[in-house]
């Protein structure tokens, strides 16, 4: 699926607008909850999305300039950011998300037209896909926070594109499947291909969502009748 990334640039605003007015109605508390991730609280959640902020910044600055700019030093430095954020109060989580999707925004804007077909030698295909990328963490993690924003709260468009997006990703290896998502031209297989592989039907969100890790699977159905397969692990 080819989106011009201005235009995804136009839902990522969107989408990281949405979050912030939510998180301004949080109580200061909630900054050491739990969230929906394991071993991370709402503000691991917050600063981590604030530091993969910088990070796609820093890719459309290698874009642009053709300087090797890394999304982050290390593995480790990403952890430790995180980390080292985590606690702050939740004004000063708040101020630095804004900050950091304010540059990531001005860095998209500053892209000229072939800047957006430069490939990286790893971690995404091309600049192209980085506004995608961007919108799908906020989007995911916003469902995270664990704080009213569901699957359910997704556009249909975002829903479609991280469902095709994960059962393209997932492994040969990953438990056969095919997803029959309600209203979609086309079926898509997960896994190797197989005469047996059961068929799940429901509603694109409530199938991407469960790909995803991001919910059970209760409201889909499974043809022939039984239970669900346990999906691969999604990132």
């Amino acid at each position: 699926m080819t989106i011009d990334p201005l235009v995804l640039m136009t839902d990522v605003d969107q989408a990281t607008e949405t979050l912030l007015r939510a998180a301004e109605e949080f109580d200061d508390s909630v900054i050491g909850e739990p969230s929906g991730l394991p071993g991370w609280t709402v503000g691991h959640v917050l600063t981590h999305l604030a530091r993969n902020a910088e990070a796609y910044t820093n890719l459309l600055v290698w874009a642009r300039t053709e300087v090797e700019t890394p999304a982050y030093a290390s593995p480790e430095a990403r952890n430790a950011a995180i980390e080292a954020g985590a606690g702050r109060p939740l004004a000063e989580q708040i101020a630095d998300l804004r900050a950091a999707h304010e540059r990531f925004a001005d860095a998209a804007a500053s892209m000229p037209a072939q800047a957006w077909t430069f490939r990286y030698p790893a971690i995404v295909p091309s600049a192209a896909v980085v506004p995608w990328a961007r919108l799908r963490e906020v989007e995911v993690h916003h469902v995270d926070l664990g704080r009213g924003y569901t699957p359910a709260d997704w556009s249909d468009a975002f829903a479609l594109r991280l469902l095709r997006e994960i059962a393209g990703d997932l492994p040969a290896s990953a438990p056969a499947m095919v997803l029959h998502p309600a209203g979609a031209d086309h079926p898509l297989l997960v896994g190797a291909p197989s005469d047996t592989a059961p068929v799940i039907g429901g509603p694109t969100r409530s199938i991407a969502a469960w790909l995803a890790g991001r919910a059970d699977g209760t409201d889909l159905t499974v043809s022939p009748d039984g239970e669900l397969p346990q999906p691969a692990r999604w990132k």
